[in-house]
């Protein structure tokens, strides 16, 4: 089983970088045979929140981590930067986790590839 780590730093509108981030993952957990980690820090936190209402027709970041959750990927959301942004950990999508530098860390040390977005 490869063991990927995504990193995500872009906000989730505004460019693609997390959306295809997320693309990649979603696409990596769908396998089956890969163990998929996401994690969401700087900008990127905002991609968690819960609650997001985009127009029609316009992709929804915060329902695109569904997929990869629900394949059995992890999404954790760095504490601090959630922090600095004013959020709570109340307010991140369901089977997203509060993380942090040494989650992150440990996830890289586990990781046989680490992809930054």
């Amino acid at each position: 089983m490869a063991r990927y780590l995504i990193i995500l730093n872009d906000a989730p509108y505004g460019s693609e970088r997390s959306y295809n981030g997320l693309r990649l993952a979603d696409s990596l957990a769908k396998r089956g045979t890969h163990e998929v980690r996401v994690f969401l820090m700087g900008d990127a936190v905002m991609c968690a929140k819960v609650g997001q209402h985009t127009p029609n027709g316009y992709y929804n970041i915060e329902r695109m981590l569904i997929p990869v959750i629900r394949a059995g990927g992890q999404i954790a959301v760095c504490g601090s930067c959630l922090d600095v942004r004013g959020l709570e950990a109340s307010m991140l999508a369901e089977g997203c986790h509060l993380g942090c530098m040494d989650e992150l860390t440990d996830w890289t040390e586990r990781a046989e590839e680490v992809m930054v977005f």
